[in-house]
């Protein structure tokens, strides 16, 4: 690695959803995604910013952040295609405009996310080169795998077998931790592993995890409230980019 790490944030997206246009929905009167651009621009180490989709909303909205486009084909843009081969094909495109070192990969559907969260993360991989990943993450003690069922012949079964009892109190199982989705800090020599752990190999072998609290992934009009709330307690600062800062200041001086 150069003695300036090459660090570039990938927003992901895709147009079809359940909600439509949720990625660009208005959160406090500015597209959602927006959130999460203005912090990767208060990073202190990003210098270079993509958006990987198929939407003309998503692009164009990214793009007043100055993120720079990156139209998937077709086959990454169904409801059963991969995240990680979405972001090999932007890797292609962004490592033939110059290496990259670090790729902070943000999800477009989240709001909940501040600079100090990307800074801390990239913090982690500069200070340990094994590392392939780094990625927020909380636990979620209710969803343990180990109180988790599967249905065998119709009816319930441990869906991971365990050596002896398993505690009914929560405190007493080991910590379980669940992805928060809102970015990924990933190694860009390690986003090609086959090998990479799944369900998601371009995270690779070696994750660390950045714990946090969760974050609120937009799937509901209720998560959109969420997120407001979110980042009003956060105190995170209102984005400021282009024709979505226009209409927002137009929109409060009437």
């Amino acid at each position: 690695m150069s003695k300036t790490p090459r660090i570039a944030a990938l927003m992901i997206g895709r147009g079809g959803s359940s909600l439509r246009g949720k990625n660009i929905l208005p959160v406090h009167g500015v597209p959602l995604l927006l959130w999460s651009a203005a912090a990767a621009h208060r990073s202190a180490h990003i210098g270079r910013y993509y958006v990987s989709s198929d939407d003309d909303g998503i692009l164009e909205t990214a793009g007043q952040a100055g993120y720079r486009p990156i139209r998937r084909p077709p086959e990454l843009c169904t409801a059963t295609a991969q995240s990680s081969d979405a972001v090999i094909h932007a890797l292609d495109r962004i490592e033939a405009e110059g290496p990259v070192d670090i790729v902070v990969l943000q999800h477009a559907n989240v709001g909940t996310i501040t600079e100090k969260i990307i800074d801390d993360c990239i913090a982690e991989m500069l200070a340990d080169p094994s590392l392939s990943a780094v990625v927020p993450s909380h636990e979620m003690s209710e969803y343990h795998p180990w109180r988790a069922r599967s249905i065998v012949d119709g009816v319930l079964q441990p869906f991971v077998e365990t050596a002896g009892q398993v505690s009914a109190n929560r405190q007493d199982l080991p910590m379980a931790l669940f992805y928060d989705h809102s970015i990924w800090v990933l190694r860009a020599a390690t986003i090609r592993d086959p090998d990479g752990q799944a369900p998601w190999p371009c995270m690779g072998r070696k994750i660390k995890p950045y714990l946090t609290e969760g974050c609120f992934d937009v799937h509901d009009l209720d998560d959109i409230a969420r997120t407001e709330k979110w980042l009003t307690q956060n105190g995170v600062e209102r984005p400021s980019f282009g024709a979505a800062a226009g209409a927002l200041e137009e929109a409060l001086r009437q």
